[in-house]
């Protein structure tokens, strides 16, 4: 009985104050640091490869290739939450690259909710209550670790919307 009325506040005080703390295994192998991004901001995108928005994978590269020289973290998250993503990371990769030309950082297959939900995700929850609904979530973090915004699938990554942010952090 004890324990069971501690474990959530255990729970809380294991996430971190910042996303910089936090890691996602490379679908190359490997660890991607967001504390290697630390100072420009991040953008972090669940993706899925059969979803009626992976065509936004053009303009994630678009993004990257924009964005990535000021120092900006773009980083594909392909997730098989919405049982749209293939089952093997190779597979993923491959698809990435032949149909978009993806070059920029992703992660393994991962999920970003649910029972089996990346500590990111979940800190993320905890914050905000922000839960992707869908494929193609976007998640803008300051050049300090802090949620600057999210938004929807329906936000495209070269929207004004969302460069109009990314800018005014890169002003900060």
């Amino acid at each position: 009985m004890f324990g069971k009325i501690f474990s959530p506040l255990l729970m809380i005080a294991a996430f971190p104050a910042l996303a910089t703390e936090f890691t996602f295994d490379s679908i190359d192998g490997g660890e991607i640091r967001l504390s290697a991004a630390a100072g420009p901001p991040a953008v972090i995108v669940n993706t899925a490869s059969m979803c009626g928005f992976t065509p936004q994978y053009e303009a994630l590269q678009t993004l990257y290739e924009t964005y990535s020289p000021q120092g900006v973290l773009v980083l594909a998250v392909p997730s098989d939450d919405f049982n749209q993503e293939y089952e093997d990371a190779n597979a993923v990769k491959e698809f990435c690259e032949v149909n978009f030309g993806l070059t920029m950082p992703m992660t393994d297959i991962t999920s970003v909710r649910g029972r089996n939900v990346h500590p990111f995700y979940a800190w993320l929850r905890d914050e905000t209550g922000f839960v992707p609904r869908w494929n193609f979530n976007k998640v803008l973090l300051d050049g300090n670790g802090q949620i600057a915004a999210t938004f929807g699938s329906g936000v495209t990554p070269m929207s004004q919307k969302l460069t109009s942010q990314i800018d005014t952090l890169l002003q900060e």
